[in-house]
Order: C-alpha cells, then structure tokens, then sequence
C-alpha cells in the first residue's frame, strides 16, 4: 500500500499519477508570476519604451544609448527602456509564441515606439495598433515627412476570423509608419542581404507622444 512505500517511491508513485497535474499547476503558476511581473514593470515610471527588431543581426544598444542621454538631459523624471530582445520573424515555427509576447507587452502599456522590419509591422496593423500620424506627431513634423515621402499609407484592422477569411471592410486606411530608408539609422542598422525596409512605428496606445516624436524625429535624420 502507499503508506508501507518508502520516501522515494511514494514521490515517484505520485509523480506517475498525477505528472500531468503537477505539469499544469507549474505552468499556470509560471504564467501568472510573468504576467504579473510585466504588469509591474509596465506601472514604473518612464518616458519611454521603444521595441527595436531589425532585420539584421546588428547591435544598435550605442545608438539608442547616445539618444536616452540627450533626450534625458532635460531632467524631467522618467527612464528610457528599449528591447533589443524581442524576436518576431514569421519564418520561425514558434512565431505564434511571438505574437503572444507582442500583444502583452502592448495590452500592459509597455510599447510606445516600435522600430522594426515588415513582419512586425504586418503584424501591428493586423491589431490595429499603429497610431494614426497625423494623430501622433505634430502637424510641422508630419509635413515634413510626407514633404520627404516617408509616410507609409497602409490597411489597419484587417485579421482573418477562424476560417482564415479576412473582410476588407473592415479595413481602417492611413498613414500608419515612417519609412527610415536612406536615414543614418537605416544605412548603419539595415545593411542586409535583402535590404528590407525598415521602419518606425507610434504604438496607438502610447501615453509618451511628446517624446515619441522627438525619437522620430532623431531616426529620420
């Protein structure tokens, strides 16, 4: 009987019966701390978090370092984070995991600007979660940057339902992202093979616009 097993066996006997159980438990429990602990991180002050996923394998921590220092010289409270880890490529089998990681860290407000390739941005714009432009920059840096052609007009809104249909009416159009081709960002960061495009991104949600603007402006120069 289980009570005459010794300490060992009674583990293992439990471990057989109920592995599944104790699998789900931990996996619940794991879920709900990293839930919780963004939820936590997204509540910190800060001016700004920007998602960089470039095309290529470079390292742009020194740009965005020399860009936090001035745009912190002002003094005004509030710390500037930027992911350089967070994959997204639609080549990759587990790039449903990566939307899921995406989706969370927009829900919990931890995503103002996002630089990245056209996975990404096909992807913000399925959950329409590109700020309109026009909404998020001033009408002088607008100008400037449809004067300059930089403004990407595209399709919101638009996701398949179960039976992979995608209605267009359902479509929001507008200019939905900067074009950094031909930037000094671009030309030191997006020297790849392909030569994809890359861009810049107002996550809708965002309650930073001020600063947003002023890291667009740095990335069209």
């Amino acid at each position: 009987t289980f009570k005459r097993l010794s300490g060992k066996k009674k583990i293992g006997f439990i471990w057989d019966y109920y592995k599944w159980y104790i699998l789900a438990f931990l996996f619940a429990v794991v879920t709900v701390c990293t839930f919780a602990h963004m939820l936590w991180e997204g509540q910190k002050p800060c001016r700004l978090r920007v998602c960089v996923v470039l095309n290529t394998e470079d390292n742009c921590k020194a740009w965005f370092d020399r860009f936090t220092e001035a745009l912190t010289s002002d003094g005004r409270p509030g710390a500037v984070d930027v992911n350089l880890d967070q994959p997204f490529d639609y080549d990759n089998q587990y790039y449903y995991v990566q939307e899921m990681e995406v989706m969370t860290t927009i829900s919990s407000l931890r995503m103002d600007v996002a630089v990245c390739g056209p996975d990404l941005y096909s992807y913000l714009l399925a959950l329409n979660a590109c700020m309109p432009l026009e909404k998020g920059m001033s009408k002088e840096l607008f100008s400037i940057l449809e004067d300059e052609g930089r403004l990407v007009y595209d399709t919101a809104n638009l996701t398949a339902d179960k039976d992979g249909y995608v209605d267009p009416a359902d479509g929001i159009e507008g200019y939905y992202a900067v074009n950094l081709e031909g930037t000094e960002f671009e030309q030191e960061y997006n020297q790849s093979e392909n030569r994809e495009p890359l861009y810049g991104v107002i996550i809708a949600n965002t309650e930073h616009l001020e600063d947003c603007e002023a890291l667009v402006r740095k990335l069209t120069e």
